[in-house]
C-alpha cells in the first residue's frame, strides 16, 4: 500500500498492512543526500531533493517539509543563526521592547525571509511524490512565534505585567500564521503545527488557556475551512492541556517522549488520533536497532488499539546525526508487527 492508501483505509477501519509510521526526519534528510544543513537556507530545490530522497530510502508515511522553528519569526525580523551542519537557532528576537511592536508586520509568504524557499520545496515534493504520500509543511504556532519576536523571558514577564501587549504579539503572529497556512495549502500540502513554547514545561495550563489556546484555535479553524486536517505537536509535558489541544480542533496530537503514551490514550484517545512517543535522543540517536525495535513494540502495545487511531512516531524531530540503521529498524519493526497489531499491553 502507498502511504495515502494506508491512511485512507485506516480512517475507514479497513484492513491495512501495518500501522502508519513517521520517524520525524527533519534535518536528518540532509545526510541522505550528503548535504550540510546550512545549505538548506534559501534553497527550496535542495530541501525538496533531501526530503524526497529520505522518503524513498525509508518509506515512511508522511513527509514534513521542515528545517527549523524560526521561519515565521525570521520573516518578521528576528535574527537566526545557521550552524554549518546543525539545526538553526534564534540569535536575536525581532524587537527588544514593546515600543517597537508597531513596526512588526504580518508576513508576505511570497517574499519574506526563507518562506519562498520552503514553499518552493513543498511544491517540488508534492509534484514528485504527492500522489502516494501526504506532504505537510511545518508551521510554528502563534504563541511560540510571539516568543521569538520579543524573546521568551520578555514574553513570560509581559504575561504578568502587560497581558494586552502579549495578545497584540500573538494576534500579529496569528495573522502571519494564517497567511503562511494559506500559502502551504495552495502548494497542495497540509500545515503541520508545532508549538514548543506552549508546553507545560514553559507556561502553566492557565497561561496556555489565556494566551495560546485562542490563537491556536483560530488557526486550526482556518485550516479546517480549507479542507485540511491538523496534526499538533507541543513539546515536553502536555498532559494537563491535552483536553484543550483537542478542544482547539486538532485531529491528531503528537505526544512528546516526556509524556505518557498510556495516559494520552486513556485521556484523549477517544477524541483524537495520537502519535509518538519514541525517544528521539535516548533511543533513536544513541540506542541500537534492537533498542528501537523494543521501543516500537512497547508503543504499539500501549496505543496500537487507540480508539481514534495511532501512528508510530518519534516523540519529536530526530537529531541530525540519528543513525540510518535506527530509522530503518523503526520501519522494519512496524512491518514485522503487521496488522492487526496484537501485542500485550504493559501491565
Amino acid at each position: 500500500m502507498t502511504p495515502l492508501e494506508r491512511f485512507a483505509a485506516y480512517a475507514k477501519g479497513e484492513a491495512i498492512d501495518r500501522l502508519p509510521c513517521v520517524p520525524i526526519v527533519g534535518n536528518t534528510a540532509a545526510r541522505v543526500i550528503g548535504a550540510k544543513v546550512s545549505q538548506f537556507r534559501g534553497n527550496g530545490l535542495l530541501i525538496a531533493e533531501a526530503q524526497i530522497a529520505a522518503y524513498r530510502r525509508f518509506g515512511y508515511d508522511v513527509i514534513r517539509v521542515f528545517t527549523d522553528l524560526y521561519t515565521l519569526a525570521e520573516a518578521m525580523g528576528a535574527r537566526v543563526h545557521y550552524p554549518e551542519n546543525e539545526t538553526a537557532y534564534l540569535e536575536a528576537p525581532a524587537i527588544a521592547s514593546l515600543d517597537e511592536i508597531a513596526r512588526l508586520k504580518p508576513v508576505n509568504p511570497a517574499t519574506d525571509g526563507n518562506l519562498p524557499a520552503h514553499l518552493e520545496a513543498m511544491q517540488r515534493v508534492v509534484e514528485a511524490v504527492g500522489r502516494e504520500v501526504p506532504v505537510t509543511g511545518a508551521l510554528t504556532c502563534p504563541f511560540t512565534t510571539a516568543s521569538f519576536l520579543i524573546g521568551t523571558e520578555n514574553l513570560v514577564r509581559l504575561m504578568l505585567k502587560r497581558p494586552e501587549a502579549v495578545h497584540r504579539l500573538c494576534q500579529l503572529a496569528l495573522e502571519s500564521g494564517i497567511r503562511y497556512a494559506e500559502a502551504i495549502i495552495d502548494c497542495g500540502c497540509a500545515p503541520s503545527l508545532t508549538d514548543p513554547m506552549s508546553s507545560s514545561t514553559v507556561i502553566g495550563p492557565r497561561q496556555f488557556r489565556e494566551f495560546s489556546y485562542p490563537y491556536l484555535k483560530r488557526l486550526i479553524e482556518f485550516i479546517h475551512l480549507h479542507g485540511k486536517s491538523v496534526t499538533l505537536h507541543i513539546c515536553g509535558k502536555t498532559e494537563k492541556i491535552w483536553g484543550l489541544m483537542a478542544d482547539a480542533g486538532a485531529d491528531c496530537i503528537s505526544i512528546d517522549n516526556d509524556a505518557s503514551l498510556a495516559q494520552a490514550r486513556h485521556d484523549v484517545g477517544s477524541r483524537v488520533r495520537i502519535m509518538g512517543n519514541i525517544k528521539p535522543s535516548e533511543v533513536m540517536l544513541l540506542g541500537s536497532p534492537a533498542d528501537v525495535r523494543q521501543a516500537v513494540r512497547e508503543c504499539v502495545a500501549t496505543a496500537g488499539d487507540s480508539p481514534r487511531g495511532y501512528i508510530v512516531a518519534s516523540g519529536c524531530s530526530l537529531p541530525t546525526e540519528t543513525p540510518f540503521e535506527n530509522i530503518q529498524a523503526m520501519m522494519d519493526a512496524v512491518a514485522e508487527i503487521g496488522w492487526p497489531p496484537r501485542l500485550q499491553r504493559p501491565g
